[in-house]
């Protein structure tokens, strides 16, 4: 069987109802406290999953919130039958996904914070491996790998990251996907809440704002994951390549180097590139190369 078809089997079921609660050994109890946001909006087909994939990590130090911005297909009688495993959430009409967010940022407690969207969800094992990372670890981003998942939660596709280089952030494009990324709420004190005038790009925008700064730190951990869900409905469907690319564009424009020619700043870029495959050919990860080279 192809490992494809594992990851699907193990994802279907992990997010297919609540698990009894089960009490986590070793460092459980010195986990950070990691706050979970999921804004949402009409996005009932795919909000329980999204919940159930939190709620069913059984980590034993988490904050969830749930920033719902007034939907009316049912989402809001999901969001309460799982309440009583909300540390807050609300339904009210507001200005959007980033302000939804930021909104639950202002309130965010834990020590980490990552954020969900309503119709994507995490991998079993991913806050375990979170927190143990985390321990031995304590850097400021945290991340791993971004699959690639259908409405019925087949999974199609996984996207491996690489350890992290602020110049292929700027010249390649993103380098950490939300849907596997825990920040510190340190970052957020201190470099300030996501940028409302994004409608897509505000996860490029404060990754690489936050990045920025020499002193902010990052580490790639194999085994986190989370999956982006690809539908109809989607932003990566909608306004990916218009308003998505546009926004993109006014972020690299920000931070691309002025004093660097276009030739440099060409020669970093298929630096990038080159970095990527030996990344992964340096590890020996053979089953993903041949992977990507089956696409």
């Amino acid at each position: 069987m192809h490992f494809l078809e594992h990851t699907t089997q193990d994802l279907r079921n992990f997010v297919s109802a609540l698990k009894p609660a089960s009490t986590q050994s070793g460092h459980a109890q010195r986990y950070p406290k990691l706050t979970i946001i999921t804004p949402s909006y009409n996005q009932a087909a795919f909000l329980e999953r999204t919940i159930l994939s939190v709620l069913n990590q059984g980590y034993p130090n988490l904050e969830y919130i749930i920033v719902d911005g007034g939907s009316n297909d049912g989402s809001v009688d999901i969001i309460k039958k799982y309440e009583q495993h909300l540390s807050w959430w609300v339904s009210e009409k507001d200005r959007g996904q980033v302000h939804a967010i930021n909104k639950a940022l202002e309130r965010a407690t834990g020590e980490y914070i990552s954020f969900q969207n309503s119709d994507d969800v995490y991998f079993p094992g991913t806050f375990a491996r979170f927190g143990e990372a985390a321990l031995k670890y304590p850097v400021d981003i945290l991340y791993g790998d971004l699959y690639m998942i259908t409405t019925d939660d087949e999974v199609t596709e996984i996207l491996k990251t690489t350890s992290y280089d602020f110049d292929c952030q700027i010249l390649e494009g993103m380098q950490i996907h939300n849907q596997s990324l825990f920040f510190k709420r340190a970052l957020v004190e201190k470099y300030g809440l996501f940028d409302e005038s994004f409608r897509f790009a505000f996860d490029y925008d404060f990754i690489t704002r936050y990045t920025s700064h020499k002193t902010t730190t990052t580490k790639k951990i194999d085994g986190l994951g989370g999956a982006l869900r690809v539908h109809a409905e989607a932003k990566s469907s909608t306004i990916a390549t218009t308003i998505g690319r546009e926004e993109h564009a006014r972020v690299q424009k920000l931070y691309i180097s002025t004093n660097t020619s276009p030739v440099v700043n060409k020669i970093k870029y298929l630096w990038c590139r080159v970095r990527k495959i030996a990344y992964f050919i340096l590890r020996l990860d053979i089953q993903y190369i041949r992977f990507r080279l089956s696409r």
